[in-house]
Formats: structure tokens, sequence, C-alpha cells
């Protein structure tokens, strides 16, 4: 799986010491997760590590012998199951010091934090303002037992729940949280891996409320993911259509004008923002133009 992974078109990949290991197992896994990250041949992707949590006596060998054997090709640190802010600053402390001890750039590895409980939910906007936090994830398996949510099915809602989305509060309080303080916000897994019908459907909800992206646990589901995070091609064409229009309207030669009209519509600087949102999501994900373009009028 690993070898495989390097070839991916993902994003990030993360190697898991937390669920995916046996208690018995992660002394081993340990060495394992260092050794394949240290690896050469890795195509690009962000690697990280998801350590065990802080109640657990797994945390503190977990991070400290990653990242001594491996903490020059670890970009990141993801922390489950976070319920205060202490969580992260307990991992920011022990980074710090793991830096300064292997020579390591102060502050480079990054933290993402998982919400996995309504604690950690009560807590968001503390831990998203947290020490060296890049994102925050929703752990949706555990937050629903912590919910006692009637279900079986990660990422799926509730048996009866028939009106709107069980998630929806749980999704728009972690990116509020994210957004309020810059850092980029994360649904997590979908784990029926071979419904990729499903997974779209899932991730569609997330990525239309403005998520950076989702979990995938399997290679079916990362094509699928790519394409629902990105913008479709014909919003994407208007966004950059009305980025140019709006630029040469505000502009001396287009009448320095707030506001004006493209086509049927009235766009103004509120647009230009949400046009630029648009935009940016398709430029990072290096689509072209097939649209029109913007002709100043005689």
């Amino acid at each position: 799986m690993i070898q495989k992974a390097k070839d991916l078109a993902a994003d990030q990949v993360f190697l898991d010491l937390e669920d995916a290991v046996a208690p018995d197992a992660k002394s081993q896994a340990r060495v394992a997760v260092a050794g394949a990250l240290a690896e050469p041949g890795w195509a690009g992707q962000l690697r990280g590590v998801r350590v065990n949590d802080w109640t657990t006596p797994w945390t503190h060998a977990d991070v400290i012998d990653v990242v001594a054997r491996a903490g020059a090709h670890l970009d990141v640190v993801i922390l489950p199951k976070v319920t205060d802010v202490s969580h992260v600053q307990a991992l920011d402390l022990l980074l710090t010091q793991l830096e300064a001890t292997h020579g390591l750039p102060a502050g480079r590895i990054g933290i993402e934090a998982q919400i996995e409980d309504a604690r950690g939910l009560t807590a968001v906007d503390a831990i998203a303002a947290g020490p060296r936090v890049q994102a925050l994830v929703l752990g949706p398996g555990d937050l629903a037992a912590s919910l006692n949510m009637r279900t079986l099915e990660v990422g799926e809602q509730p048996e009866g729940y028939d009106l709107g989305d069980a998630y929806h509060h749980v999704w728009m309080r972690i990116l509020i949280a994210a957004r309020a303080n810059g850092i980029a916000a994360i649904d997590g897994p979908y784990v029926k891996v071979r419904d990729v019908d499903g997974f779209r459907r899932v991730a569609g909800r997330s990525a239309a409320l403005g998520y950076d992206g989702k979990w995938v646990l399997h290679p079916d589901q990362i094509a699928a993911g790519n394409e629902i995070f990105s913008p479709r091609q014909e919003a994407y064409d208007r966004a950059e259509l009305i980025l140019e229009a709006y630029e040469w309207h505000t502009s001396r030669a287009g009448g320095a004008r707030g506001a004006a009209m493209l086509g049927d519509e009235m766009i103004d600087e509120a647009s230009r923002k949400m046009a630029l949102v648009v935009a940016s999501k398709g430029r990072a994900a290096g689509m072209q133009r097939t649209g029109e373009r913007f002709t100043p009028p005689e």
C-alpha cells in the first residue's frame, strides 16, 4: 500500500499509527512508518503521520520515534481526538524540542487536528487558533459515537433521519472555525470504499459548503475527490470572466465603477470575492479556461 501511495494523485498521504494499528504492533509500526516516509520515490505529496491521541500511552513515543528517524521528510502530524487546545500545545512543545534536537527548521512540521467528539466541537475555535495548526479534520465515526447517533456507517446519515443533513451543524462549526483562523477544513472518510457514487454524494455536500478536501481510504476514491473539490468547468470559466470584467470596470478606462453589469448580472466587490474563491480553486487544480473572455465595450 505504501509503495502504491507514492504515485497516487492525492495532495497528501499520511501513514497511520492510530486506528489502523493494533496495540501490540505500535512499536513495530513506528519504525515502518518512519522508514517509509524517508524512502525516495514520493511524487510530491505532502507526507504525514497520524499518531495516537494524548489519552493513550503511545503518543509521545509515536512523535519522538518518527521525527527522530524521518523528521526531515515529515510535513504534518495528524493529532486525533483533540478535545482541548492543550492537546495541540503539548504536541507543539514536543515538536519544538525535537526540531531543535535534530537540527530541523523550527516550526516546519505542521499539525492537523481531528475533531471527533462533542468536547472537541465545543472547543473548536481555540483548537483552530492553536500553534502549528494547519487544518481541522472531521472524524465522523468517533463523532457519531460521541453523540449517540443511531448509525453503523461512517459518514452516512443515521437511520430515520430524513430531513436535511445530520452533520450540517458539525460541518459548519468546523468550517467557520477554520476560516476564522485562516486554515483548511477537511471532511473525514467515507468507509464504503467500493461505493464511488456514495462517496460522490457525501463529498459533494462538504465541497458545496466550501471544504478544501476530503480524506480518501482507497485509490478508487481519489479521482472522484479531485473532481468534486475542483470547480465545474463552466463555474471556473464564469469566475475568471467576472474577475476580468470587474477589473476593467473598476479601472479608469472602465469608468472607475464599483458596480457594473455583466450580461444580465450585476457584479460588485462581493462578486469579485466570490469569483476569486472559485477561480483560485480552479487554478490550484490546474484547470484551463475554455469559455469566453471579457471584451471591453466600444
